[in-house]
């Protein structure tokens, strides 16, 4: 079964938008978890708008699940914040600096030397790496040559065009989730994933091991509640 990793970077931003601690980020991970999520997601950027560095620290003390932080490493500081907290993975993403979300991959052949070497400081210091990329072949083809453990894709794209054609939307994850397999590669998925999506996406993608969902199940828990929407959202995944 595909497992479920909660981003709480909405969470975060409710938090920070009052100042205080209400919502308590650490409680609400604790929560995640006991309500049957599989692992957490953060994603700290440089402004620190909604998850803060120092909250990486806080909750790599509790997490009992998979701690997955993600983040561009060309930033010396998140790079430092990775090593010192070592989660079980790290998921490298070319955000630009103000960036609102994530809304490219890598050029992994453009930046397959740079992408290589920092992949080994981080698998030195025993942390699996995950590189978010497109559905390209050839992207996923220049991922595997960087020693990267998985690739997360991308999947906007598919998202937006679910509801017109589901068939046509999901054709070229399913070609890129084959190519990963083809070389090796480990397969997270994540982005504009929701309630609606995410149960074709999972049962037509081939391998598919992780998804990270944040913005539609804290939008969700709004509406059901927390523990539910996170039941919700592991009925979608439990595909036989």
């Amino acid at each position: 079964m595909t497992r479920l990793s909660v981003n709480i970077n909405k969470i975060a931003t409710l938090r920070n938008s009052r100042g205080g601690n209400n919502p308590d980020l650490v409680k609400v991970a604790l929560d995640c978890e006991r309500f049957g999520a599989q692992g957490i997601t953060v994603h700290p950027r440089p402004d620190e708008r909604h998850i803060r560095y120092n909250d990486v620290f806080e909750l790599k003390k509790v997490i009992t699940t998979e701690f997955n932080i993600e983040g561009n490493c060309r930033e010396q500081k998140f790079v430092d914040l990775v090593l010192a907290n070592k989660p079980a993975q790290v998921t490298l993403v070319p955000d630009v600096l103000g960036q609102i979300t994530s809304n490219h991959g890598w050029d992994t052949v453009a930046n397959e030397q740079y992408l290589t070497d920092m992949i080994k400081v981080f698998k030195a210091a025993g942390i699996r790496i995950s590189i978010f990329v497109d559905p390209v072949a050839k992207m996923i083809e220049g991922a595997a040559k960087t020693g990267t453990d998985r690739i997360e894709l991308y999947t906007e794209a598919y998202a937006h065009q679910y509801h017109q054609d589901k068939e046509t939307a999901i054709a070229p994850y399913i070609t890129a989730a084959e190519v990963a397999q083809k070389n090796g590669l480990g397969i997270n998925a994540g982005h504009d994933l929701d309630l609606h999506n995410l149960k074709y996406f999972a049962e037509n993608v081939p391998g598919l091991q992780e998804v990270s969902i944040g913005h539609a199940l804290i939008s969700d828990a709004l509406y059901y509640g927390l523990e539910n929407t996170i039941q919700l959202y592991l009925r979608q995944l439990a595909i036989v």
